[in-house]
C-alpha cells in the first residue's frame, strides 16, 4: 500500500472510530495530525493567524459535537478541508455583516451632532465650569473631588470630616443642578465627564 493510501485509510479509520465508538483518542489524533495544515489552509481566506486557529478549533468542535450525524460523501481529508473552508466563509460573512452594522451605527450616532450644533471640548468644559460655579462651594468641591480626581465617597468624607451620607447628598444636589443647567447639552457633558 502506498504512503498516501495508508494516510487516507487511517483518516477514514479515525473518523469511523470517532463516529461509531466515540473514541476521544482518535479525535485527538485527528486534531493534532491536521490542526497545523488546516490552519495553513484557512490562512488562504483569513489574514490573522489567531483567527485561523480559532476557525480550525471551531471546525473540530463541530465535528466532535455532530460526530453521530456526520455524512462524508467524499474522502475524509476533503471533508476536513471543506469543513474548514465553510467555517472560514461563515466567519467572513459574519465579519462583513458586523462591519456593515458598525458603519450604520457610526452613521446613525454621528447624525445628532453634525447639525451645526457642534461644540468643542473646550466649550463644553466652559459650560460645565460655569454651571459648577453656581453651586455652593462645599457641594462643588465634593463633586470635583469625585468626578475629576476620582476620589471615592468614603475618601471625600474622611478628608472633609463629613459623613458618607452627606457626600451622597451633595453629589445628588450637584447632579440635579447640572441636569437642569446643562439640559440641552447633557449627552455631550456625560461623554465629557465619564
Amino acid at each position: 500500500m502506498k504512503e498516501k493510501e495508508k494516510e487516507i485509510s487511517s483518516i477514514d479509520s479515525l473518523f469511523w472510530r470517532i463516529a461509531i465508538k466515540d473514541d476521544e483518542i482518535a479525535f485527538r489524533t485527528l486534531f493534532f495530525q491536521f490542526f497545523s495544515p488546516l490552519c495553513v489552509f484557512a490562512h488562504r481566506y483569513v489574514d490573522r493567524w489567531e483567527t485561523c486557529e480559532d476557525i480550525v478549533q471551531e471546525t473540530f468542535f463541530k465535528i466532535w459535537k455532530n460526530r453521530k450525524n456526520i455524512e462524508i460523501n467524499t474522502s475524509s481529508r476533503n471533508f476536513l478541508i471543506t469543513s474548514v473552508k465553510n467555517t472560514c466563509i461563515d466567519f467572513l460573512r459574519k465579519q462583513e455583516t458586523e462591519q456593515n452594522w458598525q458603519q450604520k451605527e457610526i452613521e446613525n450616532n454621528t447624525s445628532w451632532y453634525t447639525s451645526g450644533d457642534i461644540y468643542s471640548t473646550i466649550e463644553l468644559e466652559q459650560m460645565l465650569s460655569a454651571a459648577l460655579a453656581k453651586l455652593p462651594d462645599n457641594i462643588r468641591i465634593v463633586f470635583e473631588k469625585n468626578r475629576f480626581e476620582g476620589m471615592t465617597y468614603t475618601e471625600i468624607a474622611a478628608e472633609h470630616n463629613i459623613s458618607v451620607k452627606t457626600v451622597e447628598a451633595y453629589m445628588t444636589k450637584a447632579l440635579k443642578h447640572l441636569r437642569v443647567e446643562l439640559k440641552d447639552y447633557l449627552p455631550l457633558i456625560i461623554l465629557l465627564l465619564w
